[in-house]
């Protein structure tokens, strides 16, 4: 009985951090959508914690130059669309498989984000960004 008692225990005390992985993960897809491809950067504020750490060395740091950002990517690729391809959460950190094309009918990028949050609002972001080439050493594809 105490063992059963001290399984439900610590399956209940790890429930939030589950739910926090989550709200997290559902968090920064709707950022996503809505900074990178409506490219509404007042819709994607509200989910910027006090502030902002980018960590990408050709992107302006901070909340104001991630608006710079989405400015530029409206003014520039106004078609530019990024496809979630995969997205995972642990804790505070969520990581998206991307395929972003700046122009319909080019090739695009894989991209890796990872995003790091603070009391469910993001505070940080990394990134690694590989084109897709026109050919392959095979054909598993890149997504």
């Amino acid at each position: 009985m105490r063992i059963a008692l001290t399984l439900i225990l610590l399956l209940l005390g790890s429930l939030p951090a589950l739910a926090d992985a989550d709200s997290n993960k559902k968090a920064v897809l709707e950022f996503y959508d809505k900074a990178l491809n409506q490219k509404d950067f007042d819709a994607a504020a509200k989910y910027f914690g006090p502030h902002y750490i980018q960590h990408n060395p050709g992107a302006p740091d901070g909340i104001e130059g991630f608006k710079a950002f989405i400015a530029m990517r409206k003014e520039k690729f106004p078609m530019a669309k990024s496809e979630i391809k995969r997205a995972f959460a642990d804790g505070d950190y969520v990581i998206l498989h991307v395929h972003a094309v700046r122009e319909p009918g080019e090739r695009g990028n894989a991209i890796v984000d990872i995003f790091r949050l603070e009391n469910g609002k993001i505070v940080e972001h990394w990134d690694v960004v590989q084109p897709i080439p026109e050919k392959t050493a095979n054909d598993n594809g890149m997504f």
